[in-house]
């Protein structure tokens, strides 16, 4: 979902950010080659961040903070402008993670979000995001981690992720990150209030080829949905985009293999992967 280019929605909380570090600066009366040195950053980098031209790494915020003495009003300004990375019809989904007592996911052409490890998020968003900067693929990677901890901070979620048998065969970052990303896989499904399913290949077609799907339920009842496929996405508007969704999800959860024979589809994939990072590369 945070596949997602610059646009105004994003530029506003950068903007905004760098206007609150001048203010603060301005107000604790010292120059921005000052700042600099007390934070161990360089001058032309807080300068782009205080121009609203580029925003702080996390620990930049951090240091901002603790010279400060803001509270954390600089990391939360940070968490702020990197949602807006997400696309604006995928983000009320990713604000609603937290609240949700359920989620249901198909994964149809890369690993679940919430799923992904450190460097597969990195190398995706490298491959996917062909004009970003080093500074905007590491926001878009912290964005990512920061959804994950819903998995281990709530007590009260239950997650089940499928995932078409294609994403485990394809090797994002190359057969070391993949055979990272695929042991993750493995721990994760052994989780509590937790399941992970694969979809093979020799159950043929199906209705969510080349798309993902979410589905959310809350504590009351309600539900939410949101299907993605390449640059688009749609949330369920209506009962009947809702009903349609989950009919969607029923028939690829119905197609999947159980939780014991899905590991052990992944473990011979990790296999494969593991024995690719072992053997030279081709020339």
């Amino acid at each position: 979902m945070e596949l997602n280019n610059e646009d105004e929605a994003g530029l506003a909380p950068r903007v905004l950010l760098g206007r609150r570090l001048r203010r603060l600066r301005e107000r604790a009366g010292v120059s921005l080659r000052s700042l600099a040195d007390a934070v161990h950053y360089p001058h032309p980098y807080i300068s782009r961040v205080e121009r609203g031209k580029q925003l702080p790494s996390q620990t930049l915020a951090e240091a901002l903070d603790a010279y400060f003495g803001t509270d954390g009003v600089m990391v939360e300004s940070l968490a702020t402008a990197r949602r807006t990375t997400i696309p604006r019809y995928g983000r009320a989904i990713v604000n609603n993670e937290l609240a949700a007592t359920h989620i249901q996911v198909f994964g149809g052409s890369v690993i679940p979000g919430l799923l992904q490890t450190e460097g597969y998020a990195r190398a995706l968003f490298r491959a996917s995001l062909l004009d970003a900067s080093d500074e905007q693929l590491e926001g878009h990677v912290a964005t990512r981690l920061q959804r994950k901890a819903v998995l281990e901070e709530s007590n009260q979620l239950r997650y089940e992720a499928v995932v078409d048998e294609v994403v485990l065969e394809r090797k994002v970052g190359g057969a070391a990150c993949m055979a990272d990303q695929l042991r993750a896989l493995l721990h994760v499904a052994e989780m509590p209030r937790v399941t992970v399913q694969v979809l093979p290949f020799e159950r043929g077609g199906h209705p969510l080829l080349g798309g993902s799907l979410s589905l959310l339920t809350f504590a009351n009842g309600a539900m939410d949905g949101y299907v993605e496929s390449f640059f688009s996405g749609k949330r369920a508007r209506t009962t009947r985009d809702m009903r349609r969704m989950t009919q969607m999800y029923s028939a690829v959860h119905g197609a999947a293999l159980s939780t014991a024979e899905s590991r052990t589809v992944i473990r011979e994939h990790l296999l494969k992967c593991s024995q690719g990072a072992r053997s030279p590369e081709r020339v």
